[in-house]
């Protein structure tokens, strides 16, 4: 027989509760956004293959014809020493020291420091101080570089869950509303609505490059008879 005890939940382990469903509703969001991105980042990436199949060849001729020329008429190519700063890389041993895949706990943790190890090494091998900040402030406020057991650990991971779910809801948004501002999608944008009158801008467009082609080549042929090639 039961003797009627109930066990009353401490603040701290109501407060957890709380976070934990708040997480949930989180990434039920988080999930369909993230399907929703990945969606229009497919719809866009199918588009830019038929672009490209049509207008981008072209392009990628009109280039490669654009650069003979230039090689023709002149040869310039500048070089830069790779000097990190004392900052620069008093930087990349703080990340290395926080970041690095050895210090990691289990297979995932790993994978998740070998992927920010690559961006940092990029980052100090571009010289980008802003990135190397970035990483390492990232970092410093993520769930995973919160250590230790009991619920004041545990809550403060679900805390920072919520503010990485937060940011990427936000990160999401940005990313989509870029999208939208692409001139690539700017352009599907046109050729939709002008397919609806009976105009195809691909095949416009094609028909302009293959003339401006055909004056590229006229132009390295002169240069070539010029030069005695």
């Amino acid at each position: 027989m039961e003797n009627g005890i109930v066990h009353k939940l401490t603040p701290e382990q109501e407060e957890l509760e709380r976070k934990k469903i708040e997480l949930a509703t989180l990434e039920k969001e988080l999930a369909d956004k993230e399907l929703d991105l990945a969606t229009f980042q497919a719809e866009l990436n199918a588009f830019e293959k038929e672009y490209f199949r049509i207008i981008g060849v072209r392009y990628t001729e009109l280039d490669r014809i654009e650069a003979q020329i230039n090689d023709y008429i002149a040869l310039l190519e500048s070089s830069q020493d790779f000097k990190p700063s004392q900052e620069l890389k008093k930087l990349y041993r703080e990340v290395a020291k926080c970041i690095h895949p050895d210090l990691a706990t289990d297979e995932a943790e790993r994978k998740r420091r070998q992927q920010l190890m690559a961006e940092a090494n990029q980052a100090y091998e571009d010289g980008d101080e802003e990135r190397l900040q970035a990483i390492l402030h990232n970092w410093q406020s993520s769930p995973e570089s919160v250590k230790g057991e009991g619920i004041s650990f545990e809550l403060i991971r679900i805390i920072r869950q919520i503010a990485q779910s937060r940011e990427r809801l936000k990160v999401i948004q940005e990313e989509i509303e870029a999208l939208e501002q692409t001139e690539l999608y700017q352009l599907k944008i046109k050729i939709i609505k002008a397919k609806k009158v009976g105009q195809d801008l691909l095949a416009d467009m094609a028909n302009e490059l293959d003339k401006q082609i055909n004056t590229a080549m006229q132009k390295l042929e002169e240069l070539k008879i010029k030069l005695n090639l």
